[in-house]
């Protein structure tokens, strides 16, 4: 297994004991985070991110599979399953990630999942009016951001 391969599974692994230090570890301390809900956290913003998200998981699940890495890049494909805390409603995330390496630990992470069909089981009749539109996916970066910048305040 490559070096890097071993970072992505103890970033995954970590992940299902919803240990987000464990899983800022694995991050280099320049990190580029990206994904639809969160496409742009840099540095110490990205590693809290996953710590704020694992604190508040819910009937939380995580499966990984297919990682492959070399020395400069990687990816691997995970799934959630998780009650979303705003609404209740069950959410099952299918997502493709790429990495990128510098010594030794993840200096760019990104995230690929669809948001419409995040939408739709997060935020149930709502989401599947207004998944699609910049309005919802603003509201919801709004609001996720606030919380991240509530947690790195205190």
């Amino acid at each position: 297994m490559n070096p890097n391969e071993t970072v992505i599974d103890r970033f995954y692994t970590a992940f299902q004991q919803l240990d987000g230090k464990g899983m800022a570890a694995c991050y280099h301390e320049t990190i580029h985070f990206s994904d639809p809900v969160f496409p742009d956290l840099r540095g110490p913003a990205a590693g809290a991110m996953w710590q704020m998200l694992c604190a508040n998981a819910k009937d939380f699940e995580l499966r990984y599979s297919g990682i492959r890495a070399d020395d400069t890049h990687g990816t691997a494909h995970w799934e959630a399953e998780y009650e979303f805390s705003a609404t209740g409603r069950r959410v099952h995330n299918r997502i493709e990630a790429t990495f990128g390496f510098q010594e030794g630990k993840v200096i760019r992470h990104q995230d690929e999942f669809s948001f419409w069909k995040w939408s739709i089981m997060a935020l149930g009749p709502v989401g599947l009016a207004l998944g699609w539109s910049p309005m919802l996916k603003n509201k919801v970066r709004r609001q996720a951001a606030a919380g991240l910048k509530k947690l790195m305040n205190a």
